[in-house]
């Protein structure tokens, strides 16, 4: 924003001295036109308000937006008048959008009338964010993100930019339910699929849905210190750092592929009997196959070893006895295959985060 001279204007910012106070090379270069061109700074320089704008589409999800902006907002109660978040929408329709859950939402402008920088761009996710491409939107995207500080994405809205080609090179996260399509999709980029963000030089994106609120409390921090973003987690009534990532809320296995196969028999036999000791040779003679033959078909067809599938299901049992029932750790621990109770609270801190103990706690 350019700071407008007509006449002799009093400046709202610049602490200009009257002339019978001014020293002589003041008064030299507050004269004629050079007063004028003073008067035409960046105030970016002086005014380091920090821009945030959320850009938005059809079919996205308003607590995508909702809840980093909120976030910003809260935060700038504790913070001083020239150091606070302005927050602005940015449509690709003019006019409502409707989000995925019906509520219409106008924004502040439409892209063509966007602004020329923002020190913090944003994407939402939604499902017009992962089953569209919006063509203007991209093309904007590419040019917006160059000028600006730092961008990013929340939960799916890492799939605009994957379609605009700014996920390339970069590490990245998206919600737990969709990683696998984007590591598909946008193979140039590495996803991290347990992460609740994940911040790599000017790009950071956020896990799934309330995973948005994680990472604006990031950047709150990053920008004003470790005790305002504990202030607005308090008023949110969040913490500032979740204990585990994503994987807690994500089964570790994916369900049995529906046709009969020889490795979909021994999956199904293992998941029959987890309580059950299992071996690369057990696994195979159920399969009829040679141990090693077994091991590569199954990493094939399934995309995980033998022993891991083994694992992931053993762990995502305990997990629904302990979401479910009351049972005791030890019983727990028995019906899943884990031999003691010390075992599966090693491999649930290392899977998930989380002791069994803290996982009932949350979940059930």
């Amino acid at each position: 924003m350019l700071a407008m001279a007509v006449g002799q204007p009093t400046h709202p910012v610049l602490d200009i001295p009257p002339s019978s106070e001014r020293r002589p090379e003041q008064a030299q270069f507050l004269q004629g036109p050079a007063y004028y061109l003073f008067l035409f700074i960046d105030l970016k320089e002086i005014h380091p308000m920090k821009t945030v704008a959320m850009v938005l589409f059809p079919d996205f999800l308003l607590l995508d937006m909702a809840g980093p902006m909120e976030v910003f907002s809260i935060a700038n109660r504790y913070l001083a008048q020239d150091q606070r978040y302005e927050l602005s929408t940015i449509g690709t329709e003019h006019g409502a959008l409707r989000a995925s859950n019906g509520v219409n939402i106008t924004a502040d402008v439409h892209i063509d009338q966007a602004g020329d920088r923002y020190d913090l761009l944003l994407v939402p996710g939604g499902p017009g964010a992962y089953n569209e491409k919006h063509p203007p939107l991209l093309d904007w995207l590419r040019g917006a993100t160059r000028r600006a500080g730092q961008y990013g994405s929340i939960c799916t809205g890492a799939f605009v930019l994957g379609h605009a080609g700014l996920l390339d090179g970069y590490r990245v996260t998206t919600h737990w339910h969709y990683t696998e399509r984007l590591i598909k999709g946008f193979p140039k980029a590495t996803v991290e699929t347990d992460q609740i963000y994940v911040q790599d030089r000017n790009l950071i994106t956020s896990g799934g849905v309330t995973a948005g609120i994680d990472l604006a409390l990031a950047v709150v921090a990053e920008d004003h210190g470790k005790k305002v973003a504990q202030d607005v987690a308090k008023v949110l009534l969040v913490v500032m750092k979740r204990q585990g990532g994503q994987a807690q809320f994500s089964p570790l296995m994916a369900a049995v592929a529906p046709h009969e196969t020889a490795i979909t028999r021994v999956q199904n036999h293992v998941l029959e009997h987890l309580d059950k000791p299992f071996s690369i040779e057990c696994m195979a003679s159920l399969a009829a196959m040679s141990p090693r033959h077994f091991a590569r078909v199954f990493a094939r067809d399934v995309n995980m070893t033998p022993m891991e599938f083994l694992q992931s299901a053993r762990i995502d049992n305990a997990r629904n006895l302990l979401e479910t029932s009351e049972l005791p750790l030890k019983t727990v621990a028995f019906k899943s295959g884990f031999g003691s109770v010390r075992h599966m609270r090693f491999l649930f801190s290392e899977k998930l985060g989380l002791t069994p103990t803290q996982y009932r706690e949350q979940f059930s």
